[in-house]
C-alpha cells in the first residue's frame, strides 16, 4: 500500500493530538508524518508510533511535498495557510469554519455525503462538531421519512474551545469548591457550576455564529429543503456534546422504527432504555467514536413529530476522526 506524507497543522492542541492518535489507531498508510504548529510550539517534541518528532512551524514551504494536510489551528491559520497547501499540491482537510459555506469546498460528513469528497479541488472542509453528530443520527430518519424542520438546543463541553477552557473549567470548580473566588479568561463568565447560553459572537439577529453554523451546514450537507433553528449551550462538561433533537417529517416515523433504522446505521450506537434509565451521555461518549443515540419518543404536538437526545465525543467524532476519514475516502477513491 502508498505510504502518504501528511501534516497535522495545530499538532499541539486538543483535536490536533486526537488527529494525530486516530491516524495511529486506524492504522492510517502514514510515511511521514510532519507536526505542524506556532512558532512558539516549534522545537517542541511529539510522539508519533515509535518515534519522537519535532514540531515544526506551520508556514507555506512546509507544505512542500506533503500529501494530505489536516488543519485544526483555527479559521485565520486555514486561511492562510490552507491555500498555500493546495498549491503545493497537498489536499487540505480543514475542521475550521473558513471555508465551509464556499460552493467549491465540499462539507463532508464520511456517514452522512461521502460522494461529495469527488467534488474536491484540494479542499475539504469538516463540518462543525455539533453539527457533524447531529447529522450522522437524522441522515438515515432523513431517507426513510424525510425531514421538514429540526429544533435542536446544544450542551456543548468546554473542550470545543481547547486546552485552556478544560483547564479553565477544572481551575474554577477546584477554587469554588475552596471558596475561592474566580475570575474568567477564556469564558465572558464563570463556566464552572454554570451554563452559558451563548457560543461564538452574536449577529444583529440575536442568534449566535455557532447557530448558524448549524442551520446552514445541515442545509449544505442534507439540501436546502430542510428547516433548522437552533439554540447552542457552553456546559461545565470537558469532554461530549449533548443536543435534544426535535424533527418533524413528512411521512410518519414511530419511535420504534426509528429505533431499528439507527440500530444499523453507520457510526451510531442506539442506547435507548430508559425504564432501565439507560440513555446516553457525555461520560458514555468520551473517548469513543460512535454517535450515541437515545430519548426516542413521539413528539405528542404535532402529527409526524419526534424527540431524539444525541451525545458524542465532540473532539473525536465531532472533528478528529471525522477529518481522518475524509482522508480514507479519498484513499479508497484513488483521490490522494
Amino acid at each position: 500500500m502508498r505510504q502518504y506524507t501528511v501534516a497535522v497543522v495545530g499538532a499541539t492542541g486538543a483535536v490536533g493530538q486526537t488527529m494525530l492518535n486516530m491516524l495511529e489507531e486506524r492504522n492510517f498508510p502514514v510515511g511521514t508524518l510532519v507536526p505542524l504548529a506556532s512558532s512558539r510550539s516549534a522545537g517542541r517534541q511529539i510522539g508519533f508510533k515509535d518515534q519522537a518528532l519535532t514540531i515544526q512551524e506551520a508556514r507555506p514551504e512546509a507544505f512542500d511535498g506533503v500529501d494530505l494536510a489536516l488543519f485544526s489551528a483555527g479559521t485565520d491559520i486555514s486561511r492562510r495557510l490552507a491555500p498555500e497547501a493546495v498549491k503545493r499540491g497537498a489536499v487540505v482537510v480543514d475542521n475550521s469554519n473558513a471555508f465551509r459555506m464556499e460552493a467549491e469546498v465540499p462539507l463532508v460528513v464520511p456517514e452522512v455525503n461521502p460522494e461529495a469528497v469527488r467534488n474536491h479541488q484540494g479542499l475539504i472542509a469538516n463540518p462543525n462538531c455539533s453539527t457533524i453528530q447531529m447529522l450522522v443520527a437524522l441522515k438515515p430518519l432523513h431517507d426513510h421519512a424525510q425531514i421538514k424542520r429540526v429544533v435542536v438546543s446544544t450542551y456543548q463541553a468546554v473542550s470545543g474551545t481547547g486546552l485552556e477552557a478544560i483547564a479553565e473549567l477544572h481551575d474554577q470548580s477546584q477554587r469554588l469548591l475552596a471558596g475561592e473566588k474566580v475570575e474568567p479568561k477564556v469564558y465572558p463568565y464563570q463556566i464552572a457550576f454554570n451554563v452559558l447560553p451563548h457560543i461564538d459572537t452574536f449577529d444583529d439577529t440575536g442568534y449566535t455564529l455557532e447557530e448558524w453554523k448549524m442551520v446552514r451546514e445541515t442545509q449544505k450537507v442534507m439540501g436546502p429543503g430542510i428547516a433548522v433553528t437552533a439554540t447552542t449551550v457552553r456546559v461545565p462538561v470537558s469532554y461530549g456534546h449533548s443536543e435534544a433533537v426535535n424533527i418533524e417529517t413528512k411521512h410518519k416515523l414511530s419511535p420504534e422504527t426509528a429505533r431499528e433504522i439507527l440500530k444499523s446505521a453507520p457510526g451510531v450506537l442506539v442506547f435507548d432504555d430508559p425504564s432501565h434509565l439507560k440513555y446516553p451521555l457525555p461520560t458514555l461518549a468520551a473517548g469513543r467514536d460512535e454517535v450515541f443515540v437515545g430519548r426516542i419518543r413521539e413528539d405528542f404536538s404535532i402529527a409526524n413529530g419526534l424527540n431524539l437526545w444525541i451525545v458524542a465525543d465532540n473532539v473525536r467524532k465531532g472533528a478528529a476522526l471525522n477529518g481522518v476519514q475524509i482522508a480514507e475516502l479519498l484513499i479508497q477513491d484513488g483521490l490522494l
